[in-house]
């Protein structure tokens, strides 16, 4: 095992920490319909806890507003239950068939509450990423303590990761960035 073998590890582990944190910010509600704001919602089907995307479909017909079709008709009231518990601060409607819920314009202060959490959700990725760093860097002085890489080896394999941690924090910044622009613009 080389210190590439270690950088190459490190890198699939940072696009995961990306990954997850492109799924987080998409459920963070922006002021237009979006079906990714109910991805994380979970819904009482028949006493087990089910992700609502599992047991019905969801659209967004306008952009103030999301449809939810469940394919068990006798869950669309547990649905509207799971919706309106959730934290989004959305008031769905049904008709028996379908859950209809109009997204209302963010005010003020839910829109720096929602620029808040982004932030939240970026540091807790930032902090996946030096985690992700400081086991790359523990192998590799492992490696050289056990003297299976050279100094230089271990010296250049610590610049590599702290490299590639830069660029995924980079990353995690610029796309918060754009999340908080989105959810600011009015």
């Amino acid at each position: 095992m080389s210190e590439k073998d270690v950088i190459k590890d490190t890198r699939p582990r940072m696009d995961t920490v990306i990954e997850d944190f492109r799924r987080k910010i998409s459920t963070v509600r922006t002021g237009r319909a979006a079906v990714s704001l109910l991805d994380n919602i979970m819904v009482d089907y028949y006493g087990t806890m089910t992700p609502l995307t599992q047991l019905a479909s969801v659209h967004a017909p306008e952009p103030q507003m999301l449809t939810v079709q469940p394919w068990d008709q006798s869950q669309v009231n547990a649905v509207e239950k799971a919706i309106r518990a959730s934290d989004l601060g959305l008031n769905p409607s049904n008709d028996g068939k379908l859950v209809r819920i109009p997204i209302p314009p963010l005010t003020e202060e839910r829109r720096k509450q929602m620029a808040k959490q982004v932030h939240e959700i970026a540091e807790d990725h930032r902090t996946a990423v030096r985690n992700v760093r400081r086991d790359a860097n523990e192998r590799l002085r492992k490696m050289l303590k056990d003297k299976l890489i050279s100094e230089d080896a271990e010296r250049d394999g610590l610049d590599e990761v702290q490299r590639l941690t830069n660029t995924y924090i980079g990353k995690i910044d610029e796309f918060s960035k754009a999340k908080e622009q989105e959810i600011t613009s009015v």
